[in-house]
């Protein structure tokens, strides 16, 4: 039996993170995706309480006020938020839980409560016309707001030393692999396994029994 947790991927847009969070849970189908509450409007082909919950300003300022929120950005005018009840159930019954969000929703996680159960990663692009030529090449924003998303992409890189792994994308299979390889390092982690300490009451007790015989 261990802890779950709280597993942080951040990176510009167009660097690969969700890419790479799809990927991840199709590796580990265990694995709960955090759904994240957010203002903006509804895009065609999304889904309410799958893709996001949707919902109005006023509601989630509200969900803020009231605590109910694990992290809470304001991005491009919109607000964007964790909440907080699903991720507490999660990794209480042992479920690794992971975070799609950018530097401030992972500083404010890293910060609470919950810090000793969180690994965070930080995904970087090969290069700056990399990352222009990929979210040119997603189709689903306009001119304005790519040239907007690559004037915040260096406010996102210059935390990448906040994080505890770092990966550079230039393969997408091979930090695939690499990724992989952290979360299964990290579940082994001692804080994450509370049985230890019971494990090795036992073995004290087994050694004074023996050394009473």
């Amino acid at each position: 039996m261990r802890r779950g947790l709280l597993i942080i991927l951040s990176s510009p847009s167009g660097a690969g993170k969700s890419t790479l969070a799809r990927r991840l849970m199709r590796w580990d189908p265990s694995l709960a995706f955090s759904v994240s509450a957010t203002t903006r409007a509804m895009r065609k082909g999304e889904v309410d309480g799958q893709d996001y919950f949707f919902v109005d300003e006023a509601d989630f300022k509200r969900q803020v006020r009231d605590g109910e929120m694990l992290e809470h950005a304001h991005v491009f005018g919109k607000f964007y938020g964790s909440p907080k009840g699903p991720v507490e159930a999660a990794i209480g019954k042992g479920q690794d839980v992971l975070f799609d969000i950018d530097w401030q929703g992972a500083q404010q996680i890293a910060n609470s409560a919950l810090q000793e159960h969180v690994l965070s990663i930080f995904i970087l692009p090969p290069s700056i016309t990399e990352l222009q030529r990929r979210l040119e090449g997603r189709g689903q924003d306009t001119a304005e707001t790519i040239a907007k998303r690559m004037q915040k992409s260096w406010d996102e890189i210059s935390h990448w030393s906040g994080y505890d792994y770092v990966l550079i994308n230039d393969d997408l299979d091979a930090t695939e692999e690499k990724l992989k390889t952290i979360v299964t390092t990290e579940r082994l982690r001692r804080s994450q396994q509370p049985g230890l300490v019971e494990h090795v009451r036992a073995l004290q007790t087994e050694f004074e029994m023996n050394n009473d015989l």
